[in-house]
């Protein structure tokens, strides 16, 4: 058990915050309560689905607090009767207002999926992604009431590998934000954290995406395709037309070699891939998705689905 343990609350809503959760509970925190979303409809069925951290809390025996409304003085008294230490934040996914942020005698501290100033937002694991980073991590700060601007406690830092996806760089993160959180607290505890000041000149922003970014232009060169493709890997997806039908594809590499087709021409189908000339190089392409069906190799596809050399996407 960790000596002295800080009351914690601690909000959270989707998988990624789980292991920051967990890793409080490991660590012999006293987390007193768990602020999450509301409960969803989810999948063809619209059942009602609780968050994932809701599920690690239950599990626990944690209380559950679901405020549909957290800028209200209901909700701070709600929060201040528990007398948290801190208040640790994990992709919640609400702005907290600046009493709530204030509340607890060591402030409120997040576990951002990026290397700040860099990518302040929403989407910042999958902007590192789209934009060809080759490292992202995770920053530990201080929050305040600016989009990410507080100040930096502890930041952590990770490679991204060429067939990483915004989904595999999310676990990866998720872990590694939950293991930064202990340790922010271990040297809080000891009196052995000086915060940063962020230096905003340096700041990028990520903001969500939508579905509308998803569209390849064949034009690009091959690596800025498979960014995209990785990036938007598992939402909101990559995608091309092909005639009146739209292919979602996944799972890219680039083949470095020049162009002599038209760019978006298919250059070659077998068990290997889609091989698809683009503005610079080829894409070889080892998933896909038909507009009607499910996510599967370009071996199985090809199978009931077989495409012929000379297909133009897009």
């Amino acid at each position: 058990m960790t000596k002295n343990p800080f009351r914690i609350i601690f909000m959270g809503t989707p998988e990624f915050a789980v292991p920051s959760l967990q890793a409080l509970i490991n660590h012999g925190e006293e987390v007193v309560a768990v602020v999450t979303q509301p409960d969803r409809p989810k999948g063809r069925g619209r059942k009602l689905t609780p968050p994932p951290v809701k599920e690690i809390a239950e599990t626990a025996g944690i209380p559950v607090l679901q405020p549909t409304k957290i800028r209200t003085p209901e909700f701070l008294a709600e929060i201040a009767a528990f007398k948290p230490d801190i208040i640790a934040v994990t992709a919640y996914g609400r702005i907290l207002p600046g009493p709530l942020l204030d509340l607890p005698p060591h402030g409120t501290i997040n576990v951002h999926g990026s290397i700040l100033p860099k990518y302040r937002g929403a989407a910042p694991i999958q902007w590192a992604v789209l934009n060809g980073e080759v490292e992202t991590g995770v920053t530990i700060m201080q929050m305040d009431e600016g989009l990410d601007t507080g100040d930096i406690l502890l930041p952590g830092t990770l490679p991204i590998g060429a067939d990483d996806t915004a989904g595999s760089m999310a676990e990866k993160l998720a872990v590694l934000g939950g293991n930064l959180l202990t340790e922010a607290l271990d040297l809080i505890r000891a009196g052995n954290l000086s915060p940063q000041k962020q230096d905003n000149s340096q700041a990028s922003l990520a903001p969500l995406l939508t579905k509308e970014q998803g569209l390849i232009n064949w034009q690009k060169p091959a690596f800025a395709i498979s960014c995209l493709l990785r990036g938007l890997d598992p939402w909101p997806m990559a995608y091309t037309t092909m005639g009146d039908k739209w292919l979602r594809l996944f799972r890219p590499t680039v083949i470095e070699h020049p162009v002599s087709e038209e760019p978006g021409t298919l250059c070659r189908a077998d068990q290997d891939g889609l091989l698809i000339a683009t503005g610079q190089n080829y894409l070889l392409v080892r998933e896909i998705q038909r507009q009607d069906g499910r996510r599967m190799a370009v071996e199985d596809f090809l199978r009931g689905h077989p495409l012929i050399k000379g297909t133009r996407f897009g």
